[in-house]
């Protein structure tokens, strides 16, 4: 700065043009002068990051370290090397250290180990249908046996990625029909009606069946782009549908798990046939649904089937309740038993 506070008016505008790129042209004297400013200020950068370095040595030293790691001398404790602590984990909430995990949708399945023989013997209702009465119901239908055709016509015979289209879709409604009458239990400040906690319990479950799948399918990435497309079009296209007629999104739940049901008896038959490998059940499945150990790919199916058909049944149902004015569960239940239940 000194420098540059004994240049005249005249030279030191010259510079200051040149730094901005206005003046190509300096005359020789003030040419010189830049240079000389230049190089002056480039010492003393230089000579100030130098003396910040051996400062920082000489304080190192002090503290009896070096920046040579030859030279360095790790000192361990008496006792050996402190435990690693885990910040995260130590400060986590009681609550959060209890795992959650997801139930299964019948409440019998953890009473013993399910072999093939107990997963044939339940009664599912493979043919079980609603007859449409009306307009609504007969376009829940169509709406869904339009959607089938062109999955038939892309997966064909390959169920195990058609599995995973059918869970990536049907997992949605149960979360989308929990969230908003949450939002209306809120809104209106009155109950739900028992509702809320089945519908997110067919959620996780149908997650589940997509989480299984997706370790035996294995789908490839462009696979993996078109199933995210239709579900960002189906999760769209069915909260529109759930907060203008819920009766009706209801109705095309019911109709879907009709198909599921339908989809999967043909898996278990490509099965049977041998076109399709009867693995060995993966290890989610066997936790989940509490398989025998030796259970295949075949016991997941028929215990997904056996979902699917309690979907079909629930979906139905809460679309008949709608329509007669009965939405709150916990009405029948009063009526059908001396004991009060509390209302949620």
């Amino acid at each position: 700065m000194a420098t540059l506070t004994a240049l005249s008016r005249h030279h030191t505008q010259a510079l200051f043009r040149c730094a901005m790129h206005q003046s190509p042209v300096l005359s020789p004297y003030s040419r010189i002068q830049a240079r000389a400013f230049g190089i002056k200020t480039t010492l003393k950068v230089q000579e100030h990051i130098s003396n910040m370095i051996k400062k920082d040595k000489e304080k190192d030293k002090a503290q009896g370290s070096t920046h040579d790691p030859k030279e360095r001398k790790i000192e361990l404790p008496p006792n050996g090397p402190e435990p690693f602590t885990d910040t995260m984990f130590s400060t986590m909430p009681a609550e959060l250290r209890v795992p959650h995990f997801p139930e299964p949708m019948r409440s019998d399945t953890m009473d013993h180990k399910w072999k093939t023989s107990d997963l044939e013997s339940l009664d599912i209702g493979e043919t079980k249908h609603r007859i449409p009465d009306l307009i609504s119901d007969k376009f829940a239908l169509w709406a869904v046996k339009s959607a089938r055709k062109p999955t038939d016509i892309f997966f064909r015979n390959k169920y195990l990625h058609r599995s995973v289209m059918l869970e990536v879709v049907a997992a949605v409604p149960g979360m989308v029909g929990a969230v908003i009458r949450h939002i209306k239990s809120l809104q209106g400040m009155r109950h739900d009606g028992g509702w809320i906690g089945h519908l997110l319990h067919e959620a996780e479950n149908e997650r589940m069946h997509l989480m299984t799948w997706m370790e035996v399918g294995k789908p490839v990435l462009w696979e993996r782009a078109l199933i995210a497309t239709v579900q960002t079009g189906f999760f769209a296209v069915f909260s529109l549908l759930y907060m203008v007629s819920p009766r009706t999104a209801h109705r095309v739940v019911g109709y879907l798990e009709e198909e599921a049901v339908t989809s999967y008896t043909h898996f278990i038959k490509e099965i049977d046939a041998g076109r399709i490998e009867n693995v060995k059940a993966p290890a989610i499945a066997v936790a989940y649904w509490n398989l025998d150990e030796s259970a295949t790919l075949r016991d997941v199916v028929l215990a997904v089937r056996a979902d699917e058909a309690l979907h079909r049944d629930t979906n139905h149902h809460f679309s008949d309740r709608i329509r007669v004015g009965r939405e709150s569960l916990y009405e029948d239940l009063d009526h059908a038993d001396d004991k009060p239940h509390i209302k949620y």
